[in-house]
């Protein structure tokens, strides 16, 4: 595996912009890419001035939504029986699947937006929403404003640490909670803001 891990890098440094694009495609379409080191290496070529942070979140959200659509279709046209006969050929464990269902059914659509910042979840969430067949153009919108935080954050350290870019393969998944944890407050205040202004 860390073979294919170099092998991503030295895409990304060669390719930039589509290899990111792909990778995150690849990472939501539930191939165990960690997006945390494709974005933590763009981030360091933003930081030797190699890539723009701007078109490198737009190509990174747009890879996570392309592989999510992917994964959303699966689920949508196959439907849990696919996924128990052929998950296994398609990198998709039936264990990961069902951690995922189980927050999809306890919060509904906005597990799509809040699982883009978890470990594991993030990249199977897209399954159940398909199994359930939610409103598609409401799965983009939501898939988009879960990655673009992580995809920011993610990017920035990188950027910020420069050649230790590194380091946040292994604090990937403090930050994605504490990401999350953010958000979630967040979300909390806008919906109490809201019901105070009806």
């Amino acid at each position: 595996m860390e073979t294919l891990f170099q092998y991503v890098i030295h895409l990304i440094g060669i390719w930039g912009y589509p290899a990111v694009f792909i990778g995150m495609a690849l990472e939501s379409a539930n191939v165990p890419i960690p997006s945390e080191l494709i974005f933590g290496f763009a981030g360091y070529l933003v930081f030797l001035g190699r890539m723009d942070f701007n078109t490198a979140v737009i190509a990174g959200v747009a890879g996570g939504l392309a592989g999510s659509i992917v994964s959303y279709l699966i689920g949508y046209y196959g439907g849990p029986p696919f996924i128990t006969r052929y998950g296994k050929y398609i990198f998709v464990s039936e264990a990961k699947v069902a951690m995922a269902q189980k927050w999809f059914d306890r919060y509904g659509l906005l597990a799509v937006l809040v699982a883009r910042l978890l470990p594991v979840i993030r990249t199977f969430i897209s399954l159940p929403a398909g199994f359930a067949r939610v409103h598609f153009i409401k799965f983009i919108v939501y898939t988009i404003l879960g990655s673009v935080p992580w995809t920011i954050a993610l990017i920035y350290a990188g950027m910020m640490l420069g050649a230790n870019w590194e380091m946040i393969r292994s604090i990937g998944h403090e930050a994605s909670l504490f990401v999350a944890g953010a958000l979630v407050v967040l979300i909390m205040y806008y919906i109490i803001k809201k019901r105070k202004n009806a």
